[in-house]
């Protein structure tokens, strides 16, 4: 089971930028399915972005559309999240979740994903 740190997360301005790493060891994140999930307290976990394991679709939740984007760099076993115009609601802690067995239907579903993250808390104020 691949083991995932996440980086790069910190306290940025409304309509600022960040980007995340999501580093893979102990296995390949080239065959699995790689998600970006978010917790704010008080709400549930939600679903920002990633890529089926084929790399075949990418998804973005409605509310990031057009601000994130996901990447990966297979040589370095790492996933990216450029965040940018970023605004309040997006203080959150941030998970990257990895799967070989995730299935397209279930891409946006954390209970699919085996590995995760400890997370890194992005705060996004003024």
């Amino acid at each position: 089971q691949v083991q995932l740190v996440e980086s790069g997360g910190g306290l940025v301005q409304p309509g600022g930028s960040l980007r995340l790493s999501c580093l893979a060891s102990g296995g390949t994140l080239r065959s699995s399915a790689v998600a970006w999930f978010r917790q704010s307290p008080g709400k549930e976990r939600e679903y920002v972005a990633g890529f089926s394991r084929t790399g075949g679709y990418t998804y973005y939740a409605d509310s990031v559309k057009g601000r994130f984007t996901v990447s990966r760099d297979n040589a370095k076993n790492t996933v990216y999240l450029q965040m940018n115009s970023l605004k309040p609601e997006d203080t959150a802690v941030y998970y990257c979740a990895a799967g070989q067995g995730v299935i397209t239907s279930s891409l946006r579903i954390g209970a699919a994903y085996a590995s995760w993250g400890q997370g890194t808390q992005v705060t996004v104020s003024s």
